[in-house]
């Protein structure tokens, strides 16, 4: 009970700045809820000072309510559906997704950056922008600050990409569904993909708002295979670093259990297709 009483200010606290920042990123969905948190918080801590009463609930809210989130996620994602419209996207998807991270690794290196920072924004960019970077933070052990950072550099290049591809897409040539897989692999999360799709769709009377959706949902399957490697390799870091009770790397302790809950909501969302039902409408 004393526990919950001490969460409790720090979640509220979150709740009252998610609410109307969920509100806003339904009005202005290019430019998220996300941005408009993060933007509500830095208003916010400007002149609250007490964070000490705070602190662990918000620490509870940017770890365990996150992961809940991320899993929540998997219920939006069709594996059958995902397998059949996006396999044939899938070399390109890969191709981009390694090339992306690659560049962030090298340019992390480069310009010496810190390192979650240059973490976060390469699989943000390269996966599903805040998506991807919401499952990778608790994982890494990134800090707030690192993660306010690197979402506000992917929802700036996100607004970018939605006022600038349609236009780029006509000037190289591309066709409906070029552009559909175009707009699937370069833009980040999922509101700027189908507005960057809805605009190219204004434009040129087509349809290639669902092609491009399925394609942002396959590379969302990349944050399995990415946050399990990071997790082993933090972990193992962490037992070659630390002291004597940290010598021993643990498989168990590594393994990041809300990814397998993910992907389990997933099968289920699957499942209940195969069934009949939408799960999208409970």
């Amino acid at each position: 009970m004393l526990t919950i009483q001490k969460k409790a200010p720090g979640v509220i606290l979150c709740a009252i700045l998610a609410v109307p920042a969920w509100f806003l990123g339904q009005v202005f969905p290019l430019v998220g809820a996300p941005v408009f948190a993060i933007l509500l918080g830095m208003f916010v801590g400007t002149f609250y000072h007490n964070r000490k009463q705070t602190a662990q609930g918000i620490g509870f809210t940017s770890k365990y309510i996150l992961q809940t989130a991320v899993v929540l996620l998997g219920f939006g994602l069709n594996l059958g559906q995902v397998l059949k419209v996006g396999a044939q996207s899938l070399p390109i998807i890969i191709s981009t997704i390694a090339t992306s991270l690659i560049v962030a690794f090298l340019l992390q290196k480069w310009l010496k950056l810190d390192v979650n920072t240059a973490t976060l924004v390469g699989v943000g960019s390269s996966i599903c922008g805040g998506s991807a970077i919401a499952a990778t933070a608790p994982v890494i052990k990134a800090k707030d600050e690192e993660v306010a950072k690197s979402i506000s550099v992917i929802f700036l290049f996100n607004i970018l990409a939605a006022l600038i591809f349609p236009t780029l897409g006509d000037l190289i040539g591309l066709s409906n569904h070029g552009f559909a897989l175009f707009a699937g692999t370069a833009v980040n999360d999922t509101s700027s993909v189908t507005a960057t799709a809805a605009a190219w769709d204004a434009i040129h009377q087509s349809s290639t708002l669902d092609g491009a959706t399925i394609v942002k949902l396959t590379r969302t399957l990349a944050i399995i295979p990415i946050t399990l490697g990071l997790s082993f390799y933090k972990a193992y870091k962490e037992s070659k670093n630390g002291g004597a009770s940290e010598k021993t790397f643990s498989f168990k302790k590594a393994f990041p259990m809300f990814v397998l809950y993910f992907l389990l909501a997933s099968i289920v969302t699957t499942l209940a297709s195969a069934l009949g039902f939408d799960t999208m409408s409970f």
